[in-house]
């Protein structure tokens, strides 16, 4: 059942690269780490997975970290858009292949700044996943 992470990353990703603000503004969104891109764009964590099953079906906990990578000289725009990724995260269908999301809880963000580079902001969730095989 190690494929729960995949499948929610894939699902991630389709429904970042979906939402139409998000589709215009980001160079990209990425599940693994980034090859030489553009700014701005999300790169999506390795997550982690715990077991969360039941009596009756195999489920997963997974948190994982959603980070948007800017460069922009304020945080105005990078906070802008991790509400957009809010919005597009809150919206992921619950029901992906082979399983089925029983929740998605926001957990917190975090900004961060190299004084030489680019802004970092991670939003992190936990979600709960069952197996519907």
């Amino acid at each position: 059942m190690s494929d729960a992470l995949e499948c929610l990353q894939s699902a991630l990703v389709t429904a970042l690269d979906a939402h139409p603000v998000l589709a215009e503004k980001l160079t990209g969104v990425l599940d693994g780490p980034p090859p030489r891109i553009a700014f701005p764009y999300i790169s999506i964590g390795d997550g982690s997975v715990t077991d969360w099953s039941t009596k009756t079906a195999q489920g997963r906990e997974i948190r994982i970290g959603l980070t948007l990578w800017d460069d922009g000289e304020r945080a105005t725009r990078l906070h802008q858009l991790m509400g957009y990724i809010e919005d597009a995260v809150e919206a992921l269908p619950r029901d992906l292949p082979g399983w089925r999301i029983a929740s998605c809880v926001f957990l917190r963000t975090f900004v961060a700044r190299n004084p030489t580079g680019a802004w970092a902001g991670v939003i992190d969730y936990r979600f709960r996943l069952l197996s519907t095989i």
